[in-house]
């Protein structure tokens, strides 16, 4: 991926740093295993992308900031992304990209571009998979937000699996 971009890693334990993030153990769903699903998603997508390496370099970190009681952690994930980008010497108009492209793991609105569009397919991944994974899903989502009082957190839960449905098309 470094190379594809045009430079090496700026960081020698990104990758564990990385790795140490998505094993934080108060995840039981933004795991590792959510982001080797989303890269093995990459792996059936890339032909597709405009700029394969941004993407998979945004899902690296797109999910590496997660904290169940706030409310910024793609902006705090997108800006890691940026600093990291900028470190290995990439430039601000690629900064911007990868940054973006972490932000729309937000959610809030329809991808536009195809690197974004491949992006939320591959993180949105999860809610067309088979029975026993989603059920798995759900159940670790559950974990996650234990915190949260059962009925909220089940409000909550089918007001954003509502707003996929309410979409002319989950994926694009």
């Amino acid at each position: 991926m470094w190379q594809a971009l045009g430079a090496a890693c700026p960081q020698r334990d990104l990758r564990q740093q990385l790795l140490h993030a998505y094993s934080e153990p108060h995840r039981s769903y933004h795991t590792q295993q959510h982001l080797a699903e989303c890269l093995d998603g990459l792996d059936l997508l890339r032909f597709l992308a405009e700029r394969p390496a941004e993407i998979e370099l945004a899902l690296w970190f797109h999910d590496a900031i997660h904290d169940t009681h706030a409310r910024d952690n793609e902006v705090r994930s997108a800006a890691w992304v940026r600093r990291v980008v900028l470190g290995a010497g990439l430039g601000d108009e690629l900064a911007d990209r990868v940054r973006a492209l972490v932000l729309t793991t937000q959610h809030r609105q329809l991808p536009v571009s195809t690197d974004e569009k491949i992006l939320i397919d591959i993180d949105l991944a999860i809610l067309g998979a088979a029975p026993a994974r989603f059920a798995e899903y759900e159940r670790q989502i559950e974990q996650e937000y234990a915190w949260v009082a059962p009925e909220q957190r089940r409000q909550t839960r089918r007001r954003i699996l509502s707003s996929f449905l309410e979409r002319q098309a989950i994926y694009s």
